[in-house]
């Protein structure tokens, strides 16, 4: 596939899935085994549109790079066994490290319960002319802490800036924060891979009755799927209020991991082409450096 045609491709495919400001929202409109027109025959095909697109990230992140300007955030968020990881993985594959910072944020540290909720994100923000991956992000603050009312109590808030409005209030505060970042050249995009609670179920038994992903699973994994319908209805108001127009939420599909990469992708080749990437132009004296350099170069012996 030409360039030109994976990026008429992905602005298709992602706006498909983009959930933008004022948009009305429900998650279950939303069908986790949805592959657009893609069949589980199309696999290859959708391996080899993947390749182009790894391709097409490639070329244009090395722009990202040069043009020193702008940075990306890609925010992931999903229940667990989602296939974040592997989205990760398989989609940036092609993506030079020199230019690629990713962070997987765990249970907060003591130092961090001592901050604000978005410090230790903060600290982690990419560099311009770099792409910048979230693995889980500052939105667990209206996740995990509001399905578990005990991890805001460790918070140490001030008692009386707990109120019935912290939820509302923290969206506030992400909109804001997000438009901050895009204001200063950073292009915020979120992802949460929308993984259905039978499919949930087949990759942990799979990881359970696989010696080399054992690894991956937690108890800790079980306890949290008995609060599926929380999480879903977190989800769903996390992604309504802070879906905007500079910084959408995709809700992908996640059932079958082959289409959730395309995807995936296709909103990542579309947001770095919205970017208007070039590789510098050099100037006069620049010039004159290069072709003196070239001289004494050719002079060798």
């Amino acid at each position: 596939m030409e360039l030109d045609e994976i990026l008429k491709y992905s602005a298709k495919v992602s706006e498909r899935f983009r959930i933008s400001q004022g948009e009305k929202f429900r998650l279950r409109d939303v069908d986790p085994r949805d592959t657009l027109s893609l069949k589980s025959e199309d696999k290859p095909r959708a391996k080899e549109a993947l390749e182009a697109g790894v391709e097409a990230l490639a070329e244009l992140q090395d722009k990202l790079y040069a043009q020193d300007r702008w940075a990306v955030l890609l925010i992931f968020q999903a229940m667990d066994a989602a296939g974040k990881d592997g989205a990760i993985k398989h989609v940036m594959s092609g993506i030079n490290p020199q230019g690629c910072q990713v962070y997987s944020f765990k249970s907060p540290t003591s130092e961090d319960l001592d901050h604000d909720y978005l410090w230790r994100c903060m600290k982690c923000l990419p560099e311009r002319g770099r792409i910048g991956i979230f693995n889980r992000s500052y939105y667990e603050e209206t996740l995990i802490v509001r399905v578990h009312s005990e991890f805001l109590k460790q918070q140490r808030l001030p008692p009386e800036r707990v109120t019935k409005d912290i939820w509302r209030e923290r969206f506030q505060d992400i909109r804001c924060f997000e438009r901050y970042l895009t204001r200063n050249g950073v292009a915020v995009r979120k992802f949460f891979l929308h993984v259905s609670k039978r499919e949930q179920k087949n990759r942990f038994l799979e990881r359970l009755e696989t010696p080399k992903k054992n690894w991956k699973f937690s108890g800790a994994d079980i306890e949290e799927r008995g609060f599926w319908d929380e999480y879903m209805a977190a989800y769903e108001d996390m992604i309504q209020n802070t879906a905007t127009r500079d910084a959408p939420w995709y809700v992908v599909p996640a059932d079958n991991k082959w289409f959730t990469r395309i995807v995936v992708a296709a909103a990542i080749i579309e947001a770095l082409a919205s970017l208007n990437l070039k590789y510098p132009k050099v100037g006069g004296d620049k010039l004159k450096e290069l072709a003196a350099a070239k001289r004494l170069l050719l002079a060798e012996k």
